[in-house]
């Protein structure tokens, strides 16, 4: 009796599969081909899952933004708008070896978008849904300020995570986790304590 395969399951696999071969070998060897020798399937095992290359590259990317959803969506309830911004903002971050590789590999995408179209519209998006979720953040621990100012520090903030991200996969070394969150606590810290009376 042949063994029955979970699609869902599998096409994971899969992605993870792209994931080792983008981390040790750079996007351009995450062919059809070179993901399937890597996951351990034949090309046409492979083809079943993914048609094409830009389906397997567009699931995989895809699957980086719902992780960190899955993440954010199972944090529990914080009713200190300061500890639910750091909080939320961790998962986004490579505080781990799991995150470290959807950084590492998020990174790798994010210079491919630039001449894949593609690519390029799942990137806008996740860039616009993160810069959304910074202002939520802001706007929670900057309830009365005006709309002006919320933009400014949402600017900020969401300049600081990717920038934090960036720094991260280039010098692991330099910015810690550790590093990572007390520097994102000293600008949330600010950020609460800041406002036009003070």
């Amino acid at each position: 009796m042949p063994k029955m395969v979970d699609p869902v399951e599998r096409r994971r696999e899969v992605a993870e599969a792209v994931w080792r071969v983008v981390r040790r070998d750079g996007l351009d060897r995450a062919s059809v081909r070179g993901v399937a020798r890597e996951a351990g399937l034949s090309m046409g095992s492979l083809r079943h899952y993914f048609a094409a290359q830009s389906e397997l590259l567009d699931f995989t990317l895809r699957m980086i933004i719902e992780r960190i959803d899955r993440r954010i969506a199972a944090l529990p309830e914080e009713a200190d708008p300061r500890l639910r911004a750091e909080r939320v903002l961790v998962e986004v971050l490579p505080m781990d070896a799991e995150r470290a590789a959807e950084n590492e590999v998020w990174l790798a995408f994010t210079a491919r978008a630039l001449v894949d179209p593609g690519l390029r519209a799942i990137r806008e998006q996740a860039h616009d849904r993160l810069r959304g979720g910074c202002r939520d953040l802001v706007r929670s621990l900057l309830p009365d300020e005006a709309d002006h100012d919320v933009d400014r520090e949402t600017d900020r903030l969401h300049a600081l995570v990717d920038g934090l991200a960036v720094h991260a996969a280039t010098r692991p070394d330099a910015y810690t986790p550790h590093h990572m969150r007390s520097v994102l606590a000293l600008h949330l810290d600010e950020l609460k304590h800041s406002s036009r009376a003070d």
